[in-house]
C-alpha cells in the first residue's frame, strides 16, 4: 500500500476543475490524480534532473491507478478582485475560489493495491519532498510519503465507517449521505503513450532502387508522454479532455464542506488570555524627536479613544473605554496602574522615536483590540505634519510573555530614556525641606520618590520580594541630569529639553523635579518599566542597559 500526506501551508487549496471557467467559482475537491501526477513530473524535471526516466517512470505508472482520499475538515471560500486582463483600463472582475482548511491537517491519498520496492519508494519520497505547490502557485503545500504501518492504519476501518472519505463509485458506495463528483484521472493505457505529443514527418532519400522513406519523430516534451501535454496546446488543438486522461466518478460526503463549530462555554472563554501588548513601528519622512515623547503618547491615547468610541456607538451614544482613557464612568482617574500605558520609544538610539508600545497589565477587551488594529496614523500637531504624516504599522498584538523586543526585554540593569518626573513637589520650607540649589539634595529627593514608585507600581521587586534594586542618578560633571542614548553618548539630553507639560488644563509636569537614573536589580526583571508623573504617557520610561543585549531576550 502507498499513501502520501499533503498539508496546505497557507490553509488554502486553489485549483479549478478541468473544463470549468475560473469565474464559475468551482473548486476541485478532492485534488485530481491527473494533477498530482503532472505535479510530480514537474518536480522531477525542475528540481531533480539527475534522476533518470528509468527510475521515475515505474513509480509514476504505479500511481496511475485509482486512489482513495481521506479528506480533512474543510470549507469553501472565494475572493473577488479586478484584473486588467487585456488593456490597462480594463477592469475585469475575477473570482478566486478555494478550499479553506487548517494548515495543520493532512489530506491523505492512498493507493491500496499498489506496492513499491524500497528503491521506488525512495524515489517517490524524494519527489514528494521537493513538491511545494499543488494547483495554482499560491497553493503552497508540503508532501510526505507515509510509512507502511501508518498507511495501513489509515485503512484499518472500512470505508463505510470512515468520515470524509472520497473513493471511486461502486454499487455499495452509493448512499444517500454521499454525492457524486467527476474526477480527472490518468488512463494507465494511454497516459504514458506518445501518439499525441510526437510529430512524425516522412522524408525521401536516394533515387531509383536506392530510394527510401525515412520517418523523423520530434517532440517538444521530455518525456514524450501524453500526460505532459501543456494546457496551451490542448486549448489550441481544441481538446475537450486531455489525451491520456479519463473521467472517473467518485463519491464524497455531502457535508464535506460543513464546518463543525465547537461550543465554547463562558467559563472557557473567560480563561483565554487577554491581549496585553500592541507594538507599532512608526514611519514618516521625518520621525519625531525623542523629546516629543509626551505629545506622541497623548496623540495615541486620543486616537484610540476616538476609534473605540466610533466602533462601540449604540443608539447615538458613543462607547467609553476605561482602559484607554484611564478614567471611570464618572470621569475620575483610575488607580492601580492597570489602564493603558502609551510608550513611544527610540529603540535604535538615533534620537528619533521609531516604535510605539501600548500596554495594559489587565489586558484589552475585543472592542479595544479592534480599535488597536485600526490605528494607522497619528496627528500630534507637529510642524509640517501635513507634509510628513506620522504613520503606524501594527507589528503584533498578544500577551506580555509573547513579546521580548525593546522596552519589553528582561534585564537586570535599566537606564532612563525619558525623564523621571516626581509624583509630588519637594518641600522648600520646614525641617524636611529640600535644598533646591543643591544637585545632591535634588537627586536624593528624586531617588527616594523613585523608590516609593517602584514599591507602589511593581510590588514584586521591593525588598520583600527579594529583588531590592540599587538606584544611581545619572549626572554629568556639573551635577546635571543627563539622559544618554547609549554607553558611547558622553553628553545626552537634559530633562528640561523634553516636553513635560500635558495638554490638559492645570498639568504642572514641567515644573516638577525631573531626573535620569540607572536601576540595577538583583535578578532580571521584565519590562516595560515606566514610573512617576505622566508615566502612562512615556515619561519615566526605562530601557534595558544599552551597549549589550540582556540575557533571555530575542532582540
Amino acid at each position: 500500500m502507498i499513501a502520501i500526506g499533503l498539508r496546505f501551508l497557507a490553509g488554502r487549496y486553489h485549483a479549478t476543475p478541468w473544463g470549468r471557467h475560473v469565474n464559475e467559482g468551482a473548486v476541485e475537491w478532492p485534488p485530481s490524480p491527473w494533477r498530482i501526477l503532472r505535479a510530480l513530473i514537474a518536480v522531477w524535471k525542475r528540481t531533480l534532473p539527475e534522476l533518470s526516466q528509468d527510475q521515475v517512470e515505474p513509480t509514476l505508472r504505479a500511481l496511475a491507478s485509482l486512489p482513495v482520499f481521506q479528506l480533512p475538515a474543510a470549507s469553501t471560500g472565494h475572493t473577488r478582485h479586478f484584473m486588467p486582463l487585456y488593456k490597462r483600463d480594463d477592469r475585469t472582475l475575477v473570482f478566486d475560489a478555494f478550499v479553506s482548511l487548517s494548515c495543520d491537517t493532512e489530506l491523505i491519498v492512498q493507493w491500496p493495491d499498489v506496492e513499491l520496492d524500497k528503491a521506488r519508494r525512495a524515489t517517490l519520497a524524494l519527489l514528494l519532498k521537493n513538491l511545494n505547490t499543488l494547483g495554482r502557485s499560491e497553493s503552497w503545500c508540503e508532501a510526505r510519503l507515509l510509512g507502511e504501518e501508518e498507511a495501513a492504519t489509515g485503512l484499518a476501518t472500512s470505508l463505510d465507517h470512515q468520515p470524509r472519505v472520497s473513493a471511486p463509485l461502486t454499487a455499495q458506495a452509493a448512499r444517500r449521505d454521499l454525492e457524486i463528483v467527476r474526477v480527472l484521472c490518468p488512463d494507465p493505457a494511454s497516459a504514458f503513450a506518445d501518439e499525441h505529443v510526437v510529430t512524425v514527418t516522412s522524408k525521401a532519400e536516394g533515387r531509383g532502387r536506392n530510394k527510401r522513406t525515412i520517418e523523423q519523430r520530434s517532440t517538444i516534451y521530455d518525456p514524450a508522454w501524453n500526460l505532459c501535454m501543456e494546457t496551451l496546446q490542448l486549448h489550441d488543438e481544441r481538446w475537450s479532455d486531455p489525451p491520456g486522461s479519463r473521467w472517473v466518478r467518485y463519491t464524497r460526503p455531502r457535508d464535506c464542506f460543513k464546518v463543525e463549530f465547537e461550543a465554547v462555554s463562558r467559563d472557557r472563554a473567560s480563561e483565554r488570555p487577554r491581549l496585553q501588548v500592541a507594538r507599532y513601528a512608526l514611519a514618516s519622512t521625518v520621525l519625531p524627536l525623542v523629546t516629543e515623547t509626551l505629545p506622541v503618547a497623548e496623540a495615541a491615547r486620543g486616537a484610540l479613544m476616538s476609534k473605540h468610541g466610533r466602533l462601540t456607538t449604540s443608539k447615538g451614544t458613543r462607547g467609553r473605554s476605561a482602559v484607554f482613557s484611564g478614567k471611570d464612568e464618572q470621569g475620575s482617574p483610575l488607580t492601580g496602574h492597570a489602564h493603558a500605558y502609551y510608550l513611544p520609544a527610540d529603540e535604535d538610539g538615533d534620537g528619533r522615536l521609531d516604535h510605539l508600545t501600548v500596554f495594559s497589565r489587565n489586558g484589552f477587551d475585543p472592542a479595544e483590540g479592534r480599535a488597536i488594529d485600526r490605528l494607522d496614523h497619528l496627528r500630534t500637531g507637529r510642524r509640517d505634519e501635513e507634509r510628513h504624516p506620522l504613520r503606524l504599522l501594527l507589528l503584533g498584538m498578544g500577551n506580555l510573555d509573547e513579546f521580548a523586543p525593546g522596552i519589553l526585554q528582561q534585564s537586570k540593569v535599566w537606564v532612563s530614556c525619558t525623564p523621571y518626573i516626581a509624583t509630588r513637589h519637594a518641600k522648600t520650607r520646614g525641617r524636611k525641606r529640600t535644598e533646591m540649589r543643591s544637585p545632591q539634595a535634588r537627586a536624593e529627593f528624586l531617588v527616594s520618590n523613585l523608590r516609593d514608585q517602584l514599591a507602589a507600581v511593581l510590588p514584586d521587586i521591593t525588598e520583600d520580594g527579594g529583588l531590592a534594586p540599587s538606584i544611581e542618578p545619572d549626572l554629568d560633571e556639573n551635577g546635571v541630569f543627563r539622559i544618554r542614548r547609549g554607553v558611547d553618548d558622553p553628553h545626552g539630553l537634559r530633562p528640561i529639553q523634553f516636553k513635560r507639560f500635558r495638554s490638559k488644563p492645570g498639568d504642572d509636569g514641567g515644573r516638577r523635579l525631573a531626573g535620569a537614573f540607572r536601576i540595577e536589580f538583583t535578578s532580571e526583571v521584565r519590562g516595560p518599566i515606566a514610573l512617576g508623573h505622566s508615566a502612562h504617557f512615556g515619561m519615566g520610561l526605562f530601557m534595558p542597559r544599552p551597549g549589550g543585549k540582556p540575557s533571555g531576550t530575542t532582540g
